[in-house]
């Protein structure tokens, strides 16, 4: 193995000198060197590629890139074989590193199929070097360079992705990142589709490109809208456009209140009423205390057929919210309810939140009637404290300043209310049935 790994080295040394000044096809020994392209492809043809690559090497030696592309191209599956047994750190770079000149080689040698070469290339960059970014990221810079809107969709999503953490690790700006994805999407927007499947691909590499620039959460709200703003404006009527402004705006922190977010939204929703449009529409409406157009909207996103159940809980736990917000109670424990029977993973949440509703209740009824409303606000709490550990502290402080409005014992006798009495509560558009509870 050892002399096998400096041979390839020697051949990875070779590949800058390769004889192409050579007289004819197959250079100057041509005897020799169609003698060694025959052996070695008696042993590739039946994959027994350690025995062809000796003989692989000594054809590439002898042979110029001229004298055969298969060559070239049997040479990159013989060293990506040895590439996956060489266990020596130096001596696999050094594989790697011939690997990837074939590549440059075939591409020089060969321009009807440099595209093809260079994204190979890409590729098996892509999946051997994993300890050097920066030169994994120097590749890619390369090939798209070289190959522009010809280069395979993955490879320009590897690179994006390789500029982000290039930019995580200080090595670029936010202006670089930006103009990485601007001149990927035009790549991906450009690129040749010549079948359903290139038009397959494309979509897909554009959905994942923008998700990969998204989830960087790179840009800040400001950079987001001065490199969309003008794109916006001059195309108003693409819907791909204004799916990924609202998306990306969506997800960053406090950039719902803008001008572009309104104006892209309320594109989507004009063009197609979705549940997301909806529930973006509410979004935008609630960062505007406009209560009554976000609660419309968001009853409007739970309703829609397009939302799964786990989406629907927690949308009916945000209706809770913001109707307790806008002081609609009676929406809010009827939305909290919904969400906790919808998924059972919102039964603390809601509880807590119906139990501060009650305990925030004003009731008419006397004496007894305005503090019923504590004993059903504790009910809810102690269901909140059993179903969420989590919120015990916070259940015990509300419990214990509730109880401290229970109704004295002598009194409520005077009421002809008792402990452990079956009691029910209607007020403010709620109903519930609780356990009548005194103190002293």
């Amino acid at each position: 193995m050892k002399k096998l790994a400096l041979a390839i080295l020697g051949v990875a040394m070779l590949l800058s000198g390769v004889n192409v000044s050579a007289q004819g096809k197959y250079g100057k020994d041509s005897a020799e060197c169609i003698k060694y392209l025959s052996y070695y492809k008696d042993y590739f043809k039946q994959k027994s590629y350690n025995d062809a690559l000796p003989n692989w090497r000594k054809a590439f030696r002898l042979c110029p890139p001229t004298a055969s592309q298969n060559m070239l191209l049997d040479g990159t599956t013989l060293l990506r074989n040895v590439i996956r047994t060489e266990k020596d750190a130096a001596k696999r770079q050094a594989i790697i590193d011939t690997l990837l000149s074939i590549h440059d080689i075939r591409a020089q040698y060969y321009p009807k199929y440099a595209v093809t070469a260079l994204n190979n290339k890409g590729l098996d960059a892509s999946n051997l070097i994993k300890d050097d970014p920066d030169k994994l990221y120097s590749i890619y810079q390369e090939v798209i360079a070289a190959n522009k809107e010809q280069t395979r969709p993955g490879l320009v999503l590897l690179n994006m992705d390789a500029t982000i953490k290039r930019f995580h690790d200080g090595k670029l700006t936010t202006d670089d990142v930006l103009k990485t994805y601007e001149s990927s999407l035009s790549l991906l927007d450009s690129a040749p589709i010549k079948t359903d499947s290139d038009a397959e691909q494309r979509n897909n590499a554009r959905a994942d490109l923008e998700n990969l620039f998204i989830t960087s959460k790179v840009a800040s709200c400001q950079d987001l809208l001065s490199l969309f703003t003008p794109r916006f404006e001059a195309n108003p009527n693409d819907m791909d456009l204004v799916n990924n402004i609202v998306k990306m705006l969506a997800i960053t922190e406090d950039c719902t209140d803008n001008d572009l977010f309104l104006k892209a939204v309320t594109a989507m929703y004009n063009n197609n009423p979705s549940a997301s449009a909806a529930y973006y529409l509410y979004r935008l409406n609630n960062s505007r205390n406009n209560m009554t157009d976000a609660i419309r909207y968001l009853e409007e996103a739970i309703a829609s057929p397009e939302t799964d159940t786990p989406t629907k809980a927690g949308y009916e736990f945000e209706l809770a919210t913001i109707a307790l917000k806008s002081g609609n109670n009676a929406k809010a424990v009827e939305a909290a309810t919904r969400a906790a029977d919808l998924d059972p993973s919102y039964l603390g949440k809601s509880y807590y939140l119906i139990g501060t509703v009650w305990g925030a209740t004003k009731c008419g009824g006397g004496y007894i009637g305005s503090r019923a409303p504590y004993w059903v606000a504790v009910d809810y709490l102690i269901k909140a404290r059993n179903a969420d550990s989590s919120l015990t502290e916070d259940c015990n402080r509300l419990i214990g300043q509730y109880s401290s409005y229970y109704p004295q014992k002598a009194e409520a006798f005077m009421y002809d209310v008792t402990d452990g009495q079956s009691y029910t509560v209607s007020c403010g558009g709620m109903r519930a049935t609780t356990t009548v509870r005194t103190q002293n």
